[in-house]
């Protein structure tokens, strides 16, 4: 009865039920081309695109826009366009995906949980493949889960298919990839991932290893040697550089064994010619272990604590730098001082080279009255030593000269052949402080 009444009130108000209107889908053509190696065979791009477009007019399909991919489906959130794709759907400018195959939506459960969260929230309304069509109903959406997780087993088995063929050829001493420096890889269809000795460079790489452990060169001599004298260019007609070249002598493939994977501890001995023997490689990496770790240089800068900063009024630190000589592949070192910024972190006081600091003391010194220099009581004695040794052991007779301008060619010969003790005392019997600024230094009283 009360079904009878509710209906004759809706026929009297004149609300008769009726179909609910259908939603219309606007779909975005996706099309995506893999890197991965299983699909090389599949539909390009385009192919793809001229397929779906066909589906398309076919089936009477509201396409509004085209996306093009080319990336794996493995990994997720790695696919800029597909991200692209599904926030633009969150915006409303279309809810469907027409596209060749499920597995071209997702290889991986991140990816296919976003989009099966879209069909659930109601913002996607649809996918049309190919051969089939995804709604939003619970076996549709189960069925491609379904076709996309089987996509990803089918990427799965594939990884551990190849690990394992991978692993089989190590065991086999087969090299995996690009042959080094100084081999060549087998172009013959039977002797797959064999290489053969590079008779071009094979010989060269042999001297290079010789001449690091015999001889005792360094990795930079080497190099200028390599590329000034024997001008030896990679099979790419390249120079070799410095790091590939630091890698080429740390690489035991040479002596006839290599590690698979890399880092893994598993080493296996290769069906190929060593180019050197295990003891040479052995003493070319202790040699490079040598060489790469850091040089323990205790110095003490001469004129430390003996300056300060004219900017701001902190001390002077010293510290070097060295420089590649790339004639013979040799380092030299310089000093350098600067502000320690003790009173000011951003003090712009440039740095001064220990060879100017000494040429402007040796200036001071012309400059200064015999009086100013405080130690004319120790300079006068050492005088005295010189001239009596002159007498007495050399038997010079000539007059001594004046004591002033003895006292100033010592204490310039002291701050540039002095040591550094020499040095320091010298200068702490000056009267005054000596200031740097802007690589000029005075004298202040």
């Amino acid at each position: 009865m009360n079904a009878r009444v509710y209906e004759g009130t809706e026929g009297a108000l004149g609300l008769r039920p009726e179909a609910k209107e259908a939603v219309k889908v606007r779909y975005c053509l996706y099309a995506r081309k893999s890197t991965e190696q299983d699909e090389v065979q599949a539909l390009s791009i385009d192919s793809q695109i001229k397929e779906m477009s066909t589906l398309a007019a076919r089936e009477r399909l509201d396409v509004v826009t085209i996306k093009r991919e080319s990336h794996s489906a493995k990994e997720t959130g790695q696919r800029p366009v597909f991200n692209e794709m599904l926030q633009e759907m969150r915006a409303g400018k279309y809810n469907g995906i027409l596209t060749w195959a499920a597995d071209r939506i997702s290889r991986n459960a991140g990816d296919l949980g976003q989009v099966v969260d879209l069909m659930d929230a109601g913002v996607l309304h649809g996918i049309q493949t190919y051969s089939q069509k995804f709604s939003n109903n619970p076996n549709e959406k189960f069925l491609l889960m379904i076709l996309c997780s089987q996509a990803k087993l089918e990427n799965d088995n594939k990884s551990i298919n190849v690990k394992r063929g991978l692993r089989t050829r190590a065991e086999m001493g087969l090299l995996l990839g690009y042959a080094p420096t100084g081999y060549l890889n087998d172009k013959r269809s039977d002797h797959k991932c064999e290489v053969l000795l590079d008779p071009l460079r094979a010989p060269i790489v042999r001297m290079i290893f010789e001449k690091v452990a015999k001889e005792r060169w360094s990795g930079p001599r080497v190099y200028f040697w390599l590329k000034n004298e024997m001008n030896f260019k990679t099979r790419n007609d390249k120079t070799l550089n410095i790091s590939t070249l630091y890698e080429m002598l740390k690489n035991p493939f040479y002596c006839g064994v290599y590690e698979y994977p890399r880092k893994s501890g598993n080493w296996y001995v290769g069906k190929h010619q060593p180019l050197i023997s295990q003891d040479l490689f052995q003493s070319v990496r202790t040699k490079i272990i040598e060489e790469s770790k850091p040089r323990k240089r205790d110095h003490e800068f001469t004129f430390v604590r003996m300056m300060v900063c004219g900017k701001c009024g902190s001390g002077m630190t010293g510290f070097e730098k060295h420089k590649l000589v790339k004639a013979d592949g040799s380092t030299r070192w310089y000093t350098y001082y600067g502000c320690t910024g003790g009173k000011d972190r951003k003090c712009k006081n440039p740095y001064i080279r220990e060879e100017n600091v000494i040429a402007q003391l040796c200036e001071i010194m012309d400059e200064l009255d015999i009086n100013e220099l405080g130690a004319r009581h120790l300079i006068e004695k050492e005088i005295g030593r010189y001239n009596k040794l002159r007498r007495n052991v050399l038997g010079s007779k000539e007059k001594d000269t004046g004591v002033a301008m003895d006292i100033k060619k010592y204490a310039k010969y002291l701050l540039e052949e002095g040591s550094m003790e020499e040095k320091r005392e010298l200068l702490t019997y000056l009267r005054g402080k000596l200031v740097i600024n802007d690589k000029k230094i005075t004298l202040t009283r």
